[in-house]
């Protein structure tokens, strides 16, 4: 029955590219974007669906059931992150993007925010997408694999296959609309399923005090866990909110929506699911450890305790359901990162090098080229299963926060941001990322990271170089400073609407 209930939810999936591909993808505005007409309901749950991968699923109850109630800081730090993004990004990126001569992506965004249409920070920006998304797709191949791997008992590797085939098939067909009307239904499915899990989980325990009291033979005590954090630690947690502001898959959400008045809307219900499935995703980590503890349970995989209580705790048609939440999150991510990083390599390379006289149609057709390119790429870099789900996706989005987070706000609230010190910044964050993952600086051969998580600096370093290079450089051109007013007055105009 849970083949029944997965073959159903493959072939729902498809039915909506389909549908997506007969509706919106004759231009590239269409393609990309869904001709900026995404309702509310559907942009806050594909923002979320998009963000809150494999990882919610299987990472975090995973990283709870190690390592105990850390994890919660990381939980929080996200939350705080996603509301202030809704705040601050949401409303003027939606504006700014469409007065800059109808930008399409982020680094066409980045270039004509300087009245640049072709620069070398479109290029740059698009390389950096590119890279860091094959990096966070393959985090989400992972999750897939070690689903059908744990679930089914079939080979990682045709796992790996089964999740990229669906998700593929799916984007090629159908692009923006596809990918949101799917994150949309899987949203719902992962909320339902993260609300379901932990509370069945609960019921085989008399009480709070007997759950935890199973759960503290593993993990530290929360007070334990207040005592021994350091300030680098709590500090390293809290700033995963920072990486929203650079998350190009999911702001691109905000320059779809149909009006800034929605966004209001689109922050309620977002934020809402958010809350829900985090603590979802904490809860079933807590509450499995404590199960494992009872029962004498062996869990080899920590990521997989999800999976695990999908299969013990539920009839296989409910089980089915459950494990379809899990593809849901996988999925909605993969299909994100894999349409964000086609239309970089379409629109801010592929067209700009080819000029204007490449029609839509051609660079739609490239782009469907450029989904299935990347996933070629992001497919190999997941063969090994021993991949942690959560370290592929903290590392990807310390990337995208530190090098594209810092320059979307000053490009949004700073007048006078120089070209020069927007590369700079972009430049200095993904390096100062790098260097901290992976050069061995420490006295035993570790790397930085191990200190501190690598988005605070790369974040720091970033804007500190926009502001400083901006003090040098020279003033906004004429038509740069005009867009920027001219976006100020209509979103006031929008707001009092």
């Amino acid at each position: 029955m849970s083949y029944i209930s997965l073959a159903v939810y493959f072939i729902a999936m498809l039915g909506i590219g389909v549908f997506a591909y007969r509706r919106s993808t004759s231009d590239m505005s269409g393609y990309i974007l869904g001709g900026r007409q995404v309702s509310p309901q559907v942009t806050a749950l594909s923002a979320g669906a998009s963000d809150m991968s494999g990882w919610m699923l299987m990472g975090l109850p995973g990283a709870m059931f190690v390592g105990g109630f850390d994890s919660m800081f990381i939980a929080i730090g996200l939350l705080v992150g996603a509301l202030a993004n809704y705040i601050l990004v949401a409303p003027k990126l939606r504006v700014y993007t469409e007065v800059a001569n109808d930008a399409l992506t982020i680094p066409e965004f980045f270039a004509k925010r300087f009245n640049r249409k072709t620069s070398s920070i479109r290029i740059i920006s698009a390389a950096i997408i590119v890279l860091f998304f094959t990096l966070y797709t393959s985090a989400g191949l992972v999750a897939g694999g070690k689903l059908f791997e744990s679930a089914f008992g079939l080979d990682y590797q045709v796992g790996l296959i089964i999740t990229l085939g669906v998700v593929v098939s799916y984007t090629l067909l159908g692009g923006f609309l596809a990918v949101s009307l799917t994150d949309f239904v899987q949203g719902c499915i992962m909320f339902v399923a993260l609300a379901l899990v932990p509370i069945v989980a609960y019921q085989q325990f008399t009480d709070s005090n007997e759950m935890l009291g199973y759960a503290y033979q593993s993990i530290p005590t929360f007070s334990q866990t207040m005592s021994d954090m350091t300030w680098l630690g709590l500090v390293s947690s809290l700033a995963w909110g920072l990486g929203y502001f650079g998350q190009p898959h999911i702001i691109v959400r905000f320059m779809a929506i149909r009006s800034v008045p929605a966004v209001k809307t689109a922050r309620a219900i977002g934020m809402s699911w958010m809350t829900v499935t985090i603590i979802g995703a904490l809860s079933t980590g807590l509450v499995g450890v404590a199960y494992a503890n009872k029962f004498a349970l062996a869990v080899d995989d920590p990521e997989t305790i999800f999976i695990i209580f999908s299969e013990l705790l539920f009839n296989p048609i409910i089980s089915g359901f459950l494990l379809a939440a899990i593809l849901a999150a996988i999925m909605s991510t993969i299909s994100s990162q894999l349409l964000v990083s086609a239309s970089s390599l379409t629109e801010d390379i592929y067209r700009l090098k080819a000029g204007n006289e490449v029609s839509d149609e051609q660079t739609v057709k490239m782009g469907r080229y450029g989904v299935a390119g990347v996933a070629i790429i992001a497919l190999l870099l997941s063969l090994d299963s021993d991949n942690s789900i959560l370290s592929l996706v903290s590392n990807a989005w310390a990337g995208f926060g530190a090098a594209f987070g810092p320059l979307v706000l000053f490009c949004l609230y700073k007048a006078n941001l120089t070209h020069k010190a927007a590369v700079a910044g972009i430049i200095s964050g993904a390096v100062t990322v790098l260097v901290w993952i992976y050069a061995p600086l420490l006295p035993d051969g570790q790397a930085l990271s191990s200190v501190m998580y690598e988005i605070v600096p790369g974040f720091i370093v970033s804007a500190a170089v926009i502001w400083l290079v901006s003090l040098f450089g020279d003033e906004p051109s004429e038509a740069t400073a005009a867009m920027f007013d001219e976006t100020n007055l209509v979103l006031a105009k929008q707001h009092s609407n």
